[in-house]
């Protein structure tokens, strides 16, 4: 974790979800607002990064070959505002970004919706997720990403999976993802409380 990061960690502060969009979305698409009432509700701020753009209004090419990656480095240089806990939730080319880069930010949660992974020119295959508590959720009907994507992922890793019924999208599932994601956050913001030296 960078040094800005870190030092953004504060007992005293809200916990902090961020939101990374998918390739053909944007920062405050249905879903992340849909989920990001849920966060403010819950008692959480939220940030939802901006991939199309960067500063001074540069356009970027979102079907570059290193375009998932170079939304890696655009996360982790992201300064975060002061947070107890921090809560990573990515969609599809997202949920490649927020995976990756747990690594480095090791969240208290990770929260992935038809996540990008094992796709043919993306640089991470070996993925992995670094939170102490990493929920999938995948459409059975999802076209772009296969659903077996995610359970293998959840196999390998042994984390929680849910697979419903919607698309890539998955927009026709928000009923069902909105309290999955309210349990989601209870748990990952209570889990640092009862363990802060964990690592």
């Amino acid at each position: 974790m960078s040094e800005e990061n870190l030092s953004a960690q504060s007992p005293a502060a809200p916990a902090l979800v961020v939101f990374s969009h998918g390739k053909e979305s944007g920062p405050w698409g249905s879903k992340i607002k849909a989920l990001a009432a849920v966060a403010e509700a819950a008692g959480a701020q939220v940030l939802s990064i901006n991939y199309r753009e960067g500063e001074g209004g540069q356009v970027f090419d979102q079907d570059a070959p290193e375009e998932p990656d170079r939304r890696v480095a655009q996360l982790l240089a992201t300064p975060l505002p002061p947070h107890s806990q921090l809560i990573l939730v990515g969609s599809s080319m997202g949920g490649y970004v927020s995976t990756v880069a747990s690594a480095e930010l090791k969240p208290d949660g990770l929260f992935l919706l038809a996540s990008a992974f094992y796709l043919p020119g993306y640089a991470e295959q070996t993925l992995a997720p670094h939170a102490r508590q990493t929920l999938l959720v995948h459409g059975w009907g999802d076209a772009v990403v296969p659903a077996a994507h995610s359970v293998a992922f959840a196999c390998q890793h042994r984390v929680a999976l849910h697979l419903l019924d919607g698309d890539h999208r998955l927009n026709d599932a928000l009923p069902a993802i909105e309290p999955l994601f309210a349990q989601f956050l209870a748990q990952a913001m209570q889990t640092r409380a009862d363990a802060p030296s964990a690592a």
